[in-house]
């Protein structure tokens, strides 16, 4: 059996392959139940080796612990069928992924593409392996080598123009990513990928107004069946926040972003990313913070992720769970021991970025602002977007002026002031220990 670019999928009979052809559009658009339609395209063709890769692939994207046994089951099992090289490239990629080998995963799918442009699922798959390292340049140019292949009126060209505005954007070409964006959407207004690079790009060039604007009218274009919807609530939450708009940034904290309850580590991650800005300008989010730490407990495996790890260590300094963060320490010692890329993200900047969590919230900001500042250039090495990691550089910022470092705070204040209005009044302010971005605990 063949889709409409020629690509084989052996195993596979017409029932299956429009299931499996259907989960891809869905994760394309970030949309329905792409793992459900998996299931359809397995039950019509057991010996379907793609749709037990793109099983693999769904379960492993989302970085969700409970995913990494379930993504390797998958590649057992289609490891024992037949398969072509374009499967077996996938399969070859997936297997390095479930067991935590990011960087060679990207290789394996660099070279898949460029033999395959038109395939989409490796596309996809290897940007989001991208934004896992924070390689900024393969976002954009892995995406750059399959466009000349895409025409207009080729299936699925959205979800390329999409993935290319988000790659321009992490590498500064605000226009031209703003302008495929804006493309991809003509052709498929519902793909959240596409309205996820508008907002970062409006972020990045600190128009918050702007940002409200995109968003807030569209939303129930952009958040209907979406299990991408809380990361873009979370952008329209940090626009409000920009403006000052706290009531409204607790209001789609406690409804769109948290209120779901979802176990999600992307939704987990957004709810303390958003929290944490809050303490960091000195407002107090009561409960929210006990609640968050709950949901982390019991959704997370420490030591997995860096990333994840550093967002969980918020929710625990900020519901002053001393016992949870020596634990998630712990993990993370011994993550760094494993074979694996995470090792590196966790040495490099994980957990140096943990310790200073925990020392700013302790009132150790002297301390906290040490360790930052020996990783903040290079925090792009355990994953996320500029917006996600900016939270480190405003952590610094309120380590120096917690430890009443002047010179330190007023040079990051100054740093910011071109880029966030709100940096003017923050560079403006006295030293005082009850300075609302102290934040000790």
């Amino acid at each position: 059996m063949k889709d409409s670019f020629g690509h084989d999928f052996s195993g596979a009979n017409d029932a299956s392959l429009q299931a499996l052809l259907q989960a891809q559009d869905e994760l394309r658009c970030y949309l329905n139940d792409p793992a459900a339609s998996v299931e359809l395209a397995l039950a019509a063709s057991p010996d379907m080796t793609m749709a037990h890769v793109m099983k693999a692939w769904l379960y492993l994207l989302g970085t969700e612990p409970g995913g990494i046994a379930v993504a390797r089951a998958c590649c057992e099992a289609a490891a024992a069928l037949p398969a072509n090289e374009r499967e077996q490239q996938h399969l070859k990629a997936a297997s390095l992924l479930a067991h935590g080998h990011l960087q060679e995963a990207a290789r394996v799918l660099e070279d898949l593409s460029l033999r395959y442009p038109h395939d989409l699922l490796a596309l996809q798959a290897g940007h989001q392996i991208d934004f896992f390292r924070g390689d900024s340049r393969m976002l954009r140019d892995r995406i750059a080598r399959a466009l000349p292949a895409w025409g207009p009126g080729q299936h699925g060209r959205h979800a390329v123009l999409s993935m290319y505005a988000f790659g321009l954007e992490e590498t500064g070409d605000y226009a031209g990513a703003e302008r495929f964006g804006r493309q991809a959407l003509e052709l498929e207004p519902r793909d959240g990928w596409a309205w996820h690079a508008v907002a970062h790009v409006l972020e990045m060039r600190n128009d918050p107004a702007a940002g409200v604007a995109w968003l807030a009218p569209q939303a129930a274009v952009w958040s209907r069946d979406s299990f991408f919807a809380v990361h873009n609530w979370w952008h329209l939450a940090l626009f409000h926040l920009e403006l000052g708009q706290v009531d409204e940034v607790l209001r789609l904290y406690d409804g769109a972003i948290a209120g779901t309850g979802s176990s999600l580590m992307l939704d987990l991650v957004d709810a303390s990313a958003m929290l944490w800005r809050l303490k960091l300008r000195g407002l107090d989010a009561g409960a929210r913070w006990a609640a968050l730490a709950e949901r982390w407990a019991a959704a997370s495996v420490p030591g997995l992720y860096a990333f994840n790890d550093v967002h969980a260590m918020m929710a625990y300094t900020g519901a002053g769970q001393a016992g949870r963060q020596r634990a998630l320490l712990d993990a993370q010692r011994a993550a760094m021991e494993r074979d694996n890329d995470n090792a590196g993200f966790t040495r490099e900047v994980g957990e140096p970025v943990l310790r200073a969590l925990q020392a700013l919230s302790e009132g150790e900001g002297g301390r906290a602002a040490a360790l930052l500042r020996r990783i903040r250039s290079q925090a792009h090495r355990f994953g996320g977007s500029h917006a996600q990691r900016d939270v480190i550089d405003l952590t610094l910022l309120a380590a120096a002026r917690q430890a009443g470092d002047r010179p330190l705070a007023d040079g990051l204040a100054a740093e910011r002031q071109r880029l966030r209005p709100w940096a003017a009044r923050v560079a403006a302010r006295a030293m005082p220990a009850e300075d609302a971005l102290l934040c000790a605990a």
